[in-house]
């Protein structure tokens, strides 16, 4: 018996790698064909290549294995990622979307995107760096158009507040959102429950329906995946 590939039953676009131990994995399916973004196995499997996704590395394959429910990324559509440092779970998000998609990269550090650039994007035509401050939306709206999507996953205060200025200017009504809520990244002298309740309210506040919050443990501590929809 050798390794098999399935999609996953609910998510269109994400895979599963079961492999002779009986071991399951998930997974992506290539776009950038003998390129790994940080050193993740690649599998071969029929006429495509698999990219095995490490729950440790990205907080979005941490989510889908605590039980996700909904993951409003999907083959062609368009995405703003802010954070997207040097584009380990970006990358995934490229190979979701596929050719017809794209996905906007937000990121603040110099060495982040050159790094994202280098051993990323240039090998993906459906991903655009953007170096800006996610604080300031108005700095890259010539670079950015109407999206389905905005993902969040950036190490400062306020992260709802950029999360939803940003919704404004770019994200569609019904549009969905994925927010990486880094509770000591917020406040430190807070429990991680009180800072994540605080956040979900000014997501209300500004127009959301919070689904499901999924807690990240044991694959990031003090993290938790929201998904939510805007509404008005």
């Amino acid at each position: 018996m050798g390794i098999d590939v399935e999609p996953h039953p609910r998510f269109k676009g994400i895979y599963y790698v079961l492999f002779e131990d009986g071991s399951r994995k998930l997974a992506t399916r290539n776009l950038a064909g003998g390129h790994a973004v940080y050193g993740e196995r690649l599998i071969k499997h029929g006429n495509g290549e698999y990219r095995v996704w490490d729950p440790y590395r990205s907080k979005l394959a941490a989510a889908i294995m605590k039980g996700l429910e909904t993951v409003p990324i999907e083959p062609g559509l368009r995405v703003l990622y802010l954070g997207a440092a040097s584009g380990t779970t970006a990358s995934h998000v490229s190979d979701i979307i596929g050719e017809k998609g794209q996905v906007y990269c937000v990121e603040f550090a110099p060495r982040s995107i050159r790094e994202l650039v280098e051993n990323v994007c240039l090998h993906r035509h459906n991903m655009s760096p953007i170096l800006a401050d996610a604080r300031l939306p108005e700095q890259y709206a010539s670079l950015v158009g109407k999206v389905e999507v905005v993902y969040c996953d950036i190490a400062q205060p306020e992260q709802a507040r950029i999360l939803a200025d940003n919704a404004d200017m770019f994200l569609l009504l019904r549009g969905g959102i994925m927010f990486a809520i880094k509770a000591q990244s917020i406040d430190v002298t807070k429990e991680p429950a009180e800072v994540y309740k605080g956040e979900i309210s000014i997501l209300k506040t500004r127009g959301f329906r919070v689904g499901q919050v999924v807690p990240l443990e044991p694959y990031d501590k003090a993290h938790v995946m929201i998904v939510a929809q805007r509404m008005d």
